[in-house]
């Protein structure tokens, strides 16, 4: 595939009085705008006891502000023909709409009142709500939900109980119903200040006229103490943790998870692109054999997660009616050592250039995704355009580099195991 081929990027980045770091990404192409704003705070950012504080501010800052009523934030877009939405991650938590271009101004103003005006508006009542839609959605994502529990305890066991990657995002039943509103604002005043924040704009912009309009709804935040996360513990040198679950399910499913370099290191590339050689599509070799070829397995998927203190690797396998999960496992190895072993079929790795090169351009051609991989790129490295650069370091990576970050990550002594057997 050409890089060549690659749309251009026009990316500038300014930085206001208070802090807040802006990206403009003009493109005239389609009558639209993405604005995207990210904070630098995620589940990383709790402590055991006080856990699920990000994911519940996602739903809180959707209840309004001083000058936005309850609700009236999906309204307002809704109303103006966008769409809005949030999500919390282990990293960051993201805010976004999509409008019309002419509809700037709109998604702008309800940003600002919630980054400025959001403690005059926070009651207790509507922390009642949201804890109780937050405690609702466990129950259904994780406690009611087929192997729910199971990537939970992956992570309990890979990481030590003060890593703050030992938690799940979503936060522990007992810590979201133990929340208490004082909590929620020290929360809200120590990470959501615009020293802590990215905001994207993408699309159809002017960007001097729309640097103004950012300075003039942002500019009068005030900026807060810049923010100090507390280091994290080392990691357990060493693994070979099994546990086996019992679920309401009908099939075994296998988990091999393995500590792996931080997201925007050269191996984390390196690691991504053996999971897309691997398990990247029905011509991939674990795919072909255990699912088409020796039936071992109805699915089978590698992948790493692009987290900021290390990545989790995780090998995730369904074992079929009829297979033992130790026969799978077995069969599951039996790839992992191939693939320390030495480097790929040329013919596999070009497959997962073309893959991923694929997936990442197709990115680009929509707005809101291209708005959400410059803040990304700024909020984590400072350098918004180095999204266009991620092509350049996937190519980079070659076979050998696969067989070397397999040989280095992935060894059974490193390995937590996880089994979800029926109950």
């Amino acid at each position: 595939m050409d890089q060549a081929a690659a749309p251009p990027l026009a990316v500038e980045q300014h930085t206001l009085g208070n802090g807040l770091r802006v990206v403009l990404a003009q493109d005239p192409a389609l009558p639209l705008v993405a604005v995207n704003i990210w904070y630098h705070v995620g589940s990383r950012n709790e402590r055991p006891g006080r856990t699920g504080f990000a994911h519940l501010f996602e739903h809180m800052l959707f209840q309004g502000s001083q000058h936005v009523g309850t609700n009236d934030h999906f309204r307002y877009v809704q109303q103006a023909g966008g769409v809005a939405n949030g999500s919390t991650w282990y990293d960051r938590t993201n805010y976004y709409e999509t409008l019309p271009a002419h509809q700037l101004e709109l998604g702008l103003w309800l940003e600002s009142d919630r980054m400025g005006y959001l403690l005059p508006a926070m009651t207790a009542e509507k922390l009642e709500t949201q804890r109780q839609v937050v405690m609702n959605e466990r129950r259904q994502r994780v406690e009611n939900q087929p192997y729910g529990r199971a990537f939970e305890r992956v992570h309990e066991l890979l990481y030590p109980a003060q890593h703050p990657y030992h938690w799940p995002v979503i936060g522990y039943m007992e810590d979201i119903a133990a929340a208490t509103l004082e909590d929620v604002q020290t929360f809200f005043r120590t990470w959501y200040t615009p020293n802590n924040a990215v905001l994207t704009l993408a699309g159809a912009i002017d960007p001097p006229a729309a640097l103004g309009l950012v300075d003039h709804y942002f500019g009068d935040i005030p900026a807060g103490p810049a923010p100090q996360p507390a280091p994290p513990p080392p990691l357990p040198v060493g693994g070979g943790r099994r546990e086996e679950l019992a679920d309401d399910v009908q099939l075994a499913r296998l988990y091999l998870a393995f500590h792996g370099p931080a997201y925007g290191a050269d191996d984390w590339y390196a690691g991504d692109l053996l999971a897309t050689v691997l398990t990247g599509g029905r011509s991939s070799p674990m795919y072909r054999d255990l699912v088409h070829g020796r039936q071992l397995a109805q699915d089978v998927a590698l992948f790493v997660l692009p987290t900021e203190l290390s990545a989790t690797v995780a090998l995730v396998a369904t074992a079929r009616p009829e297979v033992s999960p130790a026969t799978l496992e077995a069969a599951l190895w039996e790839h992992l050592q191939r693939a320390a072993a030495g480097p790929p079929a040329a013919e596999g790795l070009e497959r997962a250039h073309n893959r991923l090169l694929t997936s990442h351009y197709q990115s680009l051609q929509e707005v809101d995704q291209r708005a959400d991989q410059l803040s990304q790129h700024a909020l984590y490295f400072g350098d918004p355009a180095g999204m266009a650069r991620e092509v350049e370091r996937y190519l980079a990576v070659d076979g050998a580099a696969l067989a070397t970050f397999a040989a280095g990550h992935l060894r059974p002594q490193q390995a937590v195991t996880v089994t979800v057997v029926p109950r």
